[in-house]
């Protein structure tokens, strides 16, 4: 009886925290860690939140499963990131000293089985690097893999190569973060170097089955020059290939770099089309309403073979092989129903 009373809180607290994106997490912790237990109703689902009907938030812009739900596990392994970044967007996540509020009750076989019950097909390890909690990746991604769950990585990629052959094994998809196309950006911004990113990429894309995308944050002023954008666009096309999808994303002011102003969104356009000169197919616009930048088009016929408005599925012109509607053209990605 005092389970039913309760289920119209638990779901407006779900609610409540899913509107409130990562902050929601915080909040989380503040409760915890003020010793009022929550239920695992409430824990659980919100590793969810960003689980939208429409596409793949992470990876799904040029592939993915276009129109299903995915499990956000990032947050209950660990906080915590191996760079500096001083543009950090989720800062009070990746700089936070609350290491272990959340993660003896989010158990790998926990989230696994969280994720299968919600009927997702993904779970996802996004906000903080997971590459930092790599055994807790592995043993979520074996317990997710026991149930058909496949397991994706948004990450910076800043490995060494013996852990990058150990964290990316567990995983079936990957978003990798190049936060610059310049070695000295990456000293004086970022605290890392730009070379064991590069190495990254060409070990998933050339030694793996991983299904990689990019997704490149352009800051004004810092790494959104016409010149950079190109050279990283054209190094793409020749070492990864043409096919590999590209995000270019929108900086808000956060963290230490409050002085920069947002990007606009002319900016995110005019490096989509470099992009695309430079020979890459699938290249998006991202944290920017832009429902052409979020199209995917078929390179054959140039004709709308994902339609999306944020993160609604507008159109799917996909045939069930993963060739395009209009003229039969493959179009690489993980494609699934949208049911």
């Amino acid at each position: 009886m005092l389970q039913k009373l309760l289920a119209p809180v638990v779901a407006w607290m779900v609610a409540l925290m899913a509107a409130m994106g990562p902050l929601g997490v915080m909040v989380l912790m503040a409760i915890e860690s003020a010793c009022i237990p929550l239920p695992s109703e409430v824990i659980m689902p919100f590793a969810g939140y960003l689980a939208f009907k429409g596409q793949l938030t992470f990876f799904g812009l040029g592939a993915g499963h276009p129109g299903v739900q995915i499990w956000i596990a990032g947050f209950f392994g660990a906080l915590g990131c191996n760079l500096s970044c001083r543009f950090c967007q989720n800062w009070h996540l990746s700089r936070s000293r609350d290491l272990g509020l959340l993660r003896d009750r989010a158990t790998p076989e926990a989230i696994a089985e969280g994720a299968r019950r919600q009927g997702c097909r993904s779970v996802a390890f996004t906000y903080n690097e997971p590459a930092t909690i790599l055994e807790f990746v592995s043993d979520v991604a074996e317990a997710c893999h026991a149930r058909g769950i496949a397991t994706v990585a948004v990450t910076a990629g800043y490995l060494e190569d013996a852990a990058r052959r150990d964290f990316f094994t567990h995983l079936d998809a990957a978003n990798v973060d190049l936060k610059a196309f310049s070695d000295d950006f990456y000293r004086r911004v970022v605290g890392g170097s730009l070379e064991p990113v590069l190495d990254t990429l060409r070990y998933l894309v050339h030694e793996t089955k991983v299904w990689t995308e990019i997704t490149a944050l352009l800051i004004p002023g810092l790494n959104d020059s016409e010149g950079e954008i190109r050279r990283l666009s054209e190094w793409i096309a020749s070492d990864l290939g043409e096919d590999v999808p590209l995000h270019f994303s929108a900086f808000h002011p956060d963290h230490r770099m409050l002085e920069v102003p947002p990007t606009p969104g002319a900016t995110l356009t005019r490096a989509r089309e470099l992009a695309r000169e430079a020979g890459l197919n699938y290249v998006y616009t991202g944290n920017v309403r832009d429902r052409e930048g979020g199209t995917t088009r078929c390179p054959g016929c140039g004709r709308a073979v994902i339609q999306r408005d944020g993160y609604r599925l507008l159109d799917l012109n996909l045939q069930e092989d993963g060739t395009c509607g209009h003229c039969g053209r493959p179009v690489p990605g993980v494609f699934g129903t949208t049911g």
